[in-house]
């Protein structure tokens, strides 16, 4: 009567086991469709955005900022604000929240 109860026991066990797999499983998928794929999706547009940016377009920088493309190298770009013809800075593409390109206008 014994051999029945334990094998009873570990057959609950099993079940209850493979539903918590099951439960950590959906959990998972759950936090990939909310946190990890829209994250991935705007780094995407972003680094798509970056590499179609040239020389003439209007930027819009991460510190509100903004100025026009004189010149653009591997990772930095030279941009110049205002009417001012002398305010030139170099900054990093990743500083780029925007851009408007020239011909839309």
């Amino acid at each position: 009567m014994g051999i029945l109860l334990t094998a009873d026991g570990t057959a609950a066990a099993t079940g209850g086991g493979m539903i918590m797999i099951l439960y950590i499983v959906v959990i998972v998928a759950f936090m990939y469709f909310i946190m990890i794929r829209p994250q991935k999706k705007e780094q995407k547009r972003m680094a798509a955005m970056l590499a179609d940016m040239c020389v003439g377009d209007c930027v819009l920088t991460t510190s509100g900022f903004y100025g026009i493309v004189i010149d653009i190298t591997e990772d930095t770009i030279i941009v110049e604000f205002g009417s001012n013809k002398n305010c030139r800075i170099p900054m990093q593409k990743s500083a780029v929240a925007q851009i408007e390109k020239a011909d839309a206008e």
